[in-house]
């Protein structure tokens, strides 16, 4: 099996497994409680929550650990606007992750004012379209690091420099799931990450928040998280999430490089199939580990069932998507339409992924794409 579709999830690290079943048998204990086993086991989850703090950002900040980037995407949108007084202006752009754009469609019905900045062709947002929606009423800002299924970088900085200027009191909400690890830190006032995107398991994410930022938690209980997200520590994924970001920092440069390989190798491959057309930044803009292309004359769904039943993983788009019928809204945002839409398939990468794979994978593409072209002109 080639799997290509390292956007939806990744593999476990076989060692991070492994650390996530110690804290299942040996290290079970409950950070709560007050014995002696269990305080140490609060003090490795702390240690493990200064570790990926350290990776997200270097400004002074908390860490609330979750359950997966979903829940801190809302937690950031709806716990941050819950702290503030009135309702305002909220922005995100047009090709957000479910996640966000379904929060924002929320607020609007509750009254909030709701706009959604555009994007450029390659699916990153147009700093002058931003600024325009900039106002003094702007509660919130929400812009995603690194584009899920474009692989476009947006200029995060640039973005917060604008917010500042327009409106100094508007939070700068980072959806961060795609970029962690393989983008350096960006100054935010929050930032998602989410753990299955970086080999670890399924069912723990992270939210940062700067320090003097204010939330207002949802899940009320036994005020773990220092009050921001009660429920019971999730020990084992959050040891394991700790684990696998100690692997990717150190192993940095050599993992972001084999990705980009495969990626460019892969694209190169693919360019030499006719009516091939790229879907996002030239591949040397955009981040290491996502390419977009549309194969013209062929339905993106068929070609992704051709090739899963010969072994090769792909998608269509973002996985939390896949179910819902109709055009994909990150490709219309971005001016992708009619034939070209239909025939997008996105290839997501990793660093177990290889060159050979990505040969492998674009002869079996293209004697696919051929075969199923032959097939709709009859």
């Amino acid at each position: 099996m080639i799997y290509f579709d390292n956007s939806a999830t990744t593999p476990c690290l076989p060692e991070a497994g492994a650390e996530a079943l110690k804290y299942m048998t040996s290290g079970y204990f409950n950070p709560a409680a007050a014995y002696a086993p269990a305080v140490q086991t609060e003090r490795e989850v702390n240690a493990a929550r200064a570790a990926i703090l350290s990776e997200i950002s270097r400004e002074p900040g908390d860490l609330i650990f979750t359950s997966c980037g979903t829940e801190s995407n809302n937690t950031a949108i709806f716990g941050s606007l819950a702290a503030m007084r009135g309702k305002g202006r909220v922005i995100a752009s047009g090709v957000e992750h479910p996640s966000v754009y379904e929060a924002a469609i929320a607020l609007r019905e509750q009254g909030y004012d709701v706009v959604f900045a555009p994007v450029d062709e390659t699916g990153k947002v147009r700093l002058d379209g931003l600024a325009a929606l900039i106002n003094g009423e702007t509660r919130l800002v929400s812009i995603m690091h690194v584009n899920n299924e474009s692989g476009a970088v947006n200029d995060i900085s640039a973005i917060r420099g604008l917010i500042k200027k327009a409106s100094p009191d508007c939070l700068l909400h980072v959806d961060g799931v795609q970029a962690f690890m393989k983008m350096p830190p960006v100054p935010c006032d929050l930032y998602s990450v989410s753990g299955h995107k970086l080999h670890a398991p399924k069912g723990v994410g992270a939210l940062y928040v700067k320090k003097g930022v204010k939330i207002r938690p949802y899940l009320v209980g036994g005020g773990q998280e220092t009050g921001l997200r009660s429920g019971t520590t999730n020990v084992p994924g959050i040891m394991a999430f700790s684990f696998a970001v100690h692997d990717f920092a150190a192993h940095r440069d050599e993992y972001v490089s084999g990705m980009a390989e495969v990626k460019n190798r892969l694209y190169s491959n693919l360019s030499s199939i006719r009516d091939v057309k790229l879907n996002g930044p030239e591949p040397g803009s955009g981040a290491p580990h996502i390419l977009n292309v549309s194969f013209m004359g062929v339905r993106g769904e068929v070609l992704l069932n051709a090739l899963s039943e010969r072994g090769l993983m792909v998608s269509t788009g973002s996985a939390c998507a896949a179910h819902k019928r109709g055009r994909n809204r990150i490709l219309n945002a971005m001016g992708i339409l009619g034939e070209r839409q239909d025939g997008a398939i996105r290839f997501s990468f990793s660093h177990f992924n290889t060159v050979a794979e990505a040969d492998a994978a674009a002869g079996l593409i293209e004697e696919q794409v051929n075969l199923l072209r032959r097939f709709r002109r009859r």
